[in-house]
């Protein structure tokens, strides 16, 4: 008997049936054409999808209304002239044996439209737009009536399309069916709010024209909130009371998050370190109200946990997002049992989302082919080298896995008797363990694609002399930086590194973290916990930064956990100050163009940034042909240029 034989069974969501349980979530991307338009790009990315086996792909944000884009490239359906391009993507889908389902949508308050068109955002009742900054309007009745009419119209194109259905979010008091619908943003007094009635009707409205316009048998999802978690939200029995009177409506399956946006983004989109399957208990206490498919999203990245949630009735089919980026294979891969290969998702967020925010392209820490599906292959070599990997990091790793997979001969030297260099310390903070999976995936593939992996090996000039090599990767990390400044050689003073790879005592007392980068802020909550979990005595952190805040380098969702947690364990952060001089027991600051002294520490602890580790690369290069240096190495950043580095170096060996 197949171990995940609920995952793969075959459900209805009304006339639709899809084939197994699994649904891709709806992501931003800015993968479309700027006029709006399916692009090559976009369609390669939905295609690697459906072709890795996921039953139901819920594509992004589909515009009603050309005036209120989402996105800077927001996909559109309010036209006739997008039926088309989108025809193209749906055969292309459904050659795969998937189905799919825009979910159309008016942005509503969260629109863009000041940046495109100059044109006022609206909403139900005057609010801030997130994005702009800018107060949206309130509509009119006659407005209302002409959206939920666009609604019906872009519906009725997405059948003409050939897709499956559409979703219709409602969720997270957020865009314009979710504003109508929270009692957090709309405080109308006619028809369209004062109660939950009232608050309903928007929403109704549009099922109804969609009903009328699509079709009786056309499948409607609705995403909703099923807990908004928040003081005045929708809280669960209220989402059970709305689902039964959608479902009567039409409605044929729910979409069930939780959270409302922009205050608890990161439980509607929850980082490293959160609960997983955080929102079956909203789903499982929905199922029990309506007769129709429930599905439920939120950390679900993991097809033997899926089973579970299946098998305990908690939901009928789950819903993945950022899983299916780091590996479009993962259905596929879950089917044949092969649990070890299917890439990990640690929830980072820097890639999908953080890249983004900083107006660059949406990628995949773990999966550098995100959008790039059609553009890059993975081709054998003709001519096989001998390729030696210098670092057993995540990006000596990525490169000599990718090389080994093309055929090259691979050998790779650590220093250390483990694989995973600095990274390993990144799982030793609070709520960072599950980024060992990154590490255990990596060194699972390049054993099993043939690389020899030497530990306990220091890598030499004359050692890579010896191993008569074509090519070299140099992949040695960095080292954290030790600063200029008087009185750094205290002996009270210690590196963070140190600290998390377990080389220092950790003593209660005070303790003073120079640094508030991600790797400061972590090492306090460590020492903190440490201190605060043993019988010895409480840790009391302190942290300064020399920038205006702390933990810029981290995704938003995963900052703002870790500012919340610092704030309920009373870590103190001293912002915008510069370190003059280290004394015996503090330092000498400048903050505010004012000197001051900030001391009482038991013990200082440096988290002020890595420096590269390179002592081969230049040396190589005139004994070796081919040399390449990745990563940390290189340059000092994050995971995601290790991996994309290691990643494009074994591709082009």
């Amino acid at each position: 008997m197949n171990s995940l034989e609920k995952l793969f069974c075959p459900i209805n969501i009304g006339s639709m049936e899809v084939k197994n349980r699994m649904v891709m979530a709806p992501m931003a991307t800015d993968f479309a054409n700027p006029d709006g338009t399916i692009s090559e790009r976009l369609m390669a990315y939905f295609e690697a999808r459906a072709k890795g086996g996921v039953g139901l792909i819920t594509s992004e944000v589909t515009t009603v209304d050309g005036m209120s884009p989402y996105v800077f490239k927001t996909v559109s359906l309010y036209d006739d002239k997008f039926i088309p391009g989108f025809k193209e993507l749906t055969d292309a889908v459904h050659a795969h044996g998937a189905k799919i389902v825009p979910q159309i949508s008016h942005p509503g308050p969260e629109s863009l439209a000041p940046f495109f068109n100059e044109t006022q955002t609206v909403g139900p009742s005057p609010a801030m737009n997130y994005y702009t900054k800018l107060m949206c309007r309130e509509l009119g009745i006659d407005e209302i009536e002409k959206i939920v009419e666009q609604f019906g119209d872009t519906a009725k194109r997405a059948r003409e399309a050939g897709c499956d259905g559409i979703e219709l979010h409602a969720a997270h008091s957020y865009m314009l069916v979710g504003s109508f619908l929270s009692p957090l943003r709309n405080k109308r007094s006619d028809a369209y709010g004062g109660t939950i009635d009232g608050r309903m009707k928007f929403p109704l409205d549009v099922i109804r024209n969609i009903r009328k316009k699509a079709g009786e048998d056309f499948p409607i999802i609705m995403r909703l909130s099923g807990d908004y978690l928040v003081p005045d939200g929708i809280d669960l029995r209220e989402t059970q009371f709305m689902t039964q009177i959608f479902a009567d409506a039409g409605v044929n399956a729910f979409h069930i998050s939780a959270g409302v946006f922009p205050d608890l983004s990161h439980r509607i989109m929850p980082p490293t370190g959160s609960p997983f399957r955080l929102n079956t208990g909203l789903s499982a206490a929905i199922k029990e109200t309506v007769d129709v498919p429930v599905m439920v999203v939120g950390r679900i990245n993991d097809p033997r946990i899926a089973e579970d949630v299946l098998k305990r009735d908690d939901a009928d089919l789950i819903v993945m997002g950022r899983a299916l980026l780091a590996d479009p294979e993962f259905p596929n891969k879950a089917g044949q049992g092969r649990f070890d290969d299917i890439v990990p998702c640690i929830a980072c967020g820097m890639g999908c989302v953080k890249e983004r925010e900083h107006g660059r392209d949406m990628t995949c820490v773990m999966n550098p082919l995100v959008g790039r599906e059609k553009e890059i292959t993975i081709d054998p070599v003709e001519k096989p080298k001998k390729v030696v990997v210098i670092g057993g990091g995540p990006g000596g790793l990525e490169a000599a896995n990718i090389a080994a997979v093309r055929g090259h001969d691979v050998s790779l030297f650590e220093k250390e008797s483990k694989t995973g260099g600095q990274f390993n310390l990144a799982a030793v903070p609070p709520y960072k363990q599950e980024l060992c999976k990154i590490i255990k995936y990596l060194t699972g593939q390049v054993e099993k694609n043939g690389v020899d992996i030497r530990l306990n090996s220091e890598a030499s000039l004359e050692m890579i002399e010896a191993s008569d090599s074509d090519a070299v990767v140099i992949a040695t990390g960095g080292e954290p930086v030790i600063p200029r400044i008087q009185g750094v050689d205290n002996e009270n003073i210690v590196t963070a590194h140190d600290v998390l790879a377990g080389k220092v005592d950790i003593l209660p007392g005070r303790i003073l973290i120079i640094g508030g980068g991600m790797v400061g802020c972590e090492t306090a909550e460590y020492m903190h916990k440490m201190g605060d979990n043993t019988l010895v005595g409480r840790t009391a952190v302190t942290i300064i930064e020399m920038l205006d805040d702390v933990a810029l380098d981290m995704s938003i969702e995963s900052r703002v956990l870790m500012l919340q947690r610092m704030r309920e364990d009373r870590i103190e952060i001293i912002t915008g100050a510069k370190v003059k001089t280290f004394l015996e027991d503090g330092v000498l600051i400048e903050k505010d163009g004012v000197e001051e002294v900030v001391n009482g520490f038991d013990r200082i602890v440096l988290a002020m940034g890595s420096r590269p580790v390179n002592s081969l690369g230049d040396a190589c290069k005139e004994k070796i042909k081919e040399v390449h240096v990745v990563g940390d190495a290189k340059q000092t950043r994050s995971l995601l240029w290790a991996i994309k580095e290691g990643f494009e170096v074994g591709r082009r060996i």
